[in-house]
């Protein structure tokens, strides 16, 4: 395969296959992907922090090298990655989106890093992200905004927006990205990708100084289609000792055990006769733009397309109370993992106002507060555990707006009602995060304004294979993805 502009349009399994076969070299992918990076990233700002680009073709070239002695260090040899910035890289600047840490160079990589860098990655740059990834828009005070794949005068989303639209403009084959509060799947919605919420314990998150009380973050990929996303889940996914809440998955493995399974492979299944129940708005609960629904509503058709039957359902729940509980258990969080920003004075003058509300509430939290709020996350659970009993899938909207404007910080009004946090907009993400549960967000179609939109498809605990699955066939079914930025002409 010769270096053209076409060589990022090609899937990652494709690239994969090229690269192995010795019909593309490393070093023409890296020069393909920096050629689209200069077309297209100063117009979004999705990476940041670019290293030094004669010295990642040398690593190119060595990776060349080492595959001409018959050497793959796995399925993502020589793929250009831009690890995102709020997880320690090493040796790349690690901001956390933070002007504390403007310019701090991390010595560590993270787990998940670690496994990509063995597996062949080359980190050529940061993908952006908010302030310690606080927030559904990709904007710091470091690197500035990260502007929306399909319009740049929108929001990418977040907290993983730097990856969604570099992986939506074809400027990196697949990406990584994180999600506590939709991180993942608000900017897969928001630029027209796929974005795999993992179950809790499926890929490392960490490591950190607290490795069991943190169970909202985890880790996982953003591609264009489910055998890409599947391929970067093969090298991120399995158990590691450092973090003991992780699985121990059957699958071929590494020699460091790192690979619980090579995903791509079991994806093809006849989903004829599969159940799946439609949660809507929850019953008017969740305030919604107009159209957003439609949208929506219109891509279940796919499903009956497939074979699935899809009934409207509604849990009854006191959906007041459950976000009263997710506030608590994710400021203790937050406070936790920030005290020591907090407890300096200088620091915390350069903390943004949500991230002091956040910290300031887990301080003010008495523990029987956090024990009640874990309760009330337990009868989630439980309430979805008995639901799929009836059915095998449930969908919601993957957010409850479409890309707002990017110099917004958030929305303070949706649907006619006013939005009482910076986060509440969001709602729509937490029932998926708060039962542990594994959840894809899939491209739903386009709006009146040709603004994307997507559904979360959530599966049963520990189902992230068959919510893989069932994503591939609506991939196929949909094309949704397949449609075009404007942007790449």
């Amino acid at each position: 395969m010769a270096a053209s502009p076409t060589i990022v349009e090609c899937t990652a399994t494709e690239l994969s296959r090229a690269i192995h076969a010795r019909e593309l070299s490393c070093v023409e992918l890296l020069d393909a992907c920096y050629a689209q990076i200069d077309r297209l990233n100063p117009r979004v700002n999705a990476l940041v922090a670019f290293a030094d680009r004669d010295a990642m073709r040398r690593q190119a070239r060595a990776l060349d090298e080492r595959l001409a002695r018959g050497e793959s260090l796995g399925p993502m040899h020589g793929f250009p990655q831009a690890p995102k910035d709020i997880a320690p890289a090493a040796g790349m600047v690690t901001t956390r989106g933070s002007p504390i840490f403007a310019g701090q160079v991390t010595q560590t990589d993270s787990v998940v890093f670690e496994r990509m860098r063995a597996g062949g990655s080359l980190f050529i740059a940061r993908s952006n992200s908010p302030e310690f990834g606080l927030g559904g828009h990709t904007y710091n005070p470091v690197y500035g905004t990260t502007r929306n794949a399909f319009d740049p005068t929108r929001s990418a989303g977040g907290s993983s927006g730097g990856a969604a639209v570099a992986v939506a403009l074809s400027m990196l084959p697949v990406a990584d990205g994180s999600d506590m509060m939709g991180s993942l799947r608000t900017p897969a919605a928001f630029n027209n990708v796929y974005g795999l919420r993992t179950s809790v314990g499926c890929v490392p998150h960490g490591p950190a100084e607290e490795v069991f009380f943190q169970q909202f973050s985890v880790t996982g990929p953003m591609a264009r289609n489910i055998p890409d996303l599947a391929l970067l889940l093969s090298v991120q996914a399995g158990f590691d000792a450092r973090l003991p809440l992780t699985h121990r998955c059957q699958g071929p493995q590494d020699w460091r055990g790192a690979l619980a399974r090579d995903w791509r492979g079991a994806l093809a299944r006849d989903w004829r006769g599969a159940r799946i129940g439609w949660l809507a708005d929850l019953g008017g609960h969740l305030p919604c733009d107009a159209g957003l629904l439609d949208c929506c509503r219109a891509a279940l058709r796919f499903f009956c397309d497939m074979g699935c039957s899809v009934d409207e359902v509604l849990p009854a729940f006191d959906y007041g109370g459950l976000w009263r509980a997710w506030l608590d258990l994710r400021s203790f969080n937050v406070a936790g993992a920030n005290r020591d920003l907090y407890e300096n004075p200088e620091k915390r003058a350069l903390l943004k106002p949500e991230a002091l509300w956040e910290i300031e509430r887990g301080r003010a939290l008495s523990a029987m507060q956090v024990y009640d709020a874990a309760r009330v996350r337990s009868a989630w659970y439980e309430t979805l555990r008995r639901l799929f009993e009836a059915y095998d899938f449930l969908l919601l909207p993957a957010a409850q707006v479409f890309p707002f404007d990017a110099d917004l910080h958030w929305p303070h009004s949706v649907g006619g009602r006013d939005m009482d946090s910076y986060h509440r907009w969001m709602e729509v993400v937490i029932y998926a995060t708060m039962a542990g549960l594994p959840a894809l967000a899939v491209p739903a179609g386009f709006g009146a304004q040709g603004l994307p939109a997507g559904l979360q498809i959530i599966g049963p605990a520990q189902a992230d294979l068959a919510v893989l699955q069932i994503g591939h066939a609506y991939d196929q079914a949909s094309g949704h993805a397949r449609v075009r930025s404007p942007l790449l002409g």
